[in-house]
């Protein structure tokens, strides 16, 4: 009596057999990619007859049905580096929802699309077969309102301009003016950011002479850093202001451009008041 063979699946082990699938799962996917870009090939080598380009149309129309039934569709979106941008926006690139044939994305076109964008640096898109899309997103992080020949615009940590018409979100970021400012406010920004507490006091900087800055600090009063470190002067007005409150009194300017001195200009006093101790101020800042 002949015995029964037992079936391929109870005579190998489990991950053997896993094993055989996924190698299986592999040859078909590769093999309906070879067979879609030979399809795509054909199309082209034909398309100067006659029937050229309905034979390409039926043909590619072929290959992506066979690769639907094999489960080569979009069933997942994966995006990386997403602040700004919507996911409608990042679907409408892609041109691509949960079932259509990942083969008719086309991630250099959705590149291009997604790079147009006020908001993307840089965009990346790859397939990952079988279901899966990977968008990789570099975005453009606001640094400041640029302020220049009449008008003002958003830019970003390399100088460059985020076209964004309404910029009322941004009030809380610092103004830089100037005509050079852009290209030069990420390095001003680095320095001052070195003092937290006194940086978040700053509210715009202005590009004298393509040389150095004037910082105005709660609006209303000026510090005119020098041309030559900076940071070295920055760090004394903060080290002045964590031990004497000096910016909380009636200052009007800071000239830190001197290395040996500090030069105040203070509020004049009202008319007929003394002004002994506002002369007492100046001369103390001077020492």
């Amino acid at each position: 009596m002949r015995t029964q063979a037992a079936p391929l699946s109870e005579r190998l082990p489990r991950t053997q057999w896993r094993r055989l699938l996924r190698g299986l799962w592999r040859a078909l996917h590769w093999a309906t990619t070879a067979a879609f870009v030979a399809a795509l090939s054909g199309g082209v080598a034909l398309a100067w007859l006659p029937a050229g380009r309905a034979l390409r149309t039926r043909a590619e129309a072929g290959v992506l049905s066979a690769s639907a039934a094999l489960g080569l569709v979009v069933g997942n979106v994966e995006v990386k580096g997403r602040t700004t941008t919507s996911a409608a926006t990042i679907l409408s690139a892609l041109g691509a929802r949960r079932g259509t044939p990942i083969f008719t994305v086309d991630p250099n076109r959705a590149r291009r699309l997604l790079e147009r964008l006020p908001w993307v640096r840089s965009a990346t898109i790859e397939r990952r077969l079988p279901a899966t899309l990977f968008v990789r997103l570099v975005e453009r992080r606001p640094l400041a309102v640029w302020q220049h020949d009449g008008r003002q615009q958003l830019i970003d940590r390399h100088g460059e301009v985020i076209p964004v018409k309404d910029l009322s979100r941004f009030a809380r970021l610092p103004t830089v003016v100037g005509v050079d400012a852009a290209r030069r406010a990420a390095a001003l920004l680095a320095t001052l950011a070195r003092q937290p507490a006194l940086a978040a006091r700053v509210t715009a900087a202005v590009r004298v002479d393509d040389r150095r800055w004037d910082v105005y600090i709660d609006h209303r009063i000026d510090v005119l850093l020098p041309e030559k470190n900076p940071a070295a002067a920055w760090a004394k007005l903060a080290e002045l202001e964590r031990t004497t409150q000096l910016l909380q009194r009636d200052v009007e300017a800071v000239d830190l451009r001197l290395s040996d001195r500090l030069v105040l200009r203070v509020t004049a006093p009202p008319i007929g008041e003394d002004a002994a101790s506002t002369k007492k101020t100046v001369q103390a800042g001077r020492r």
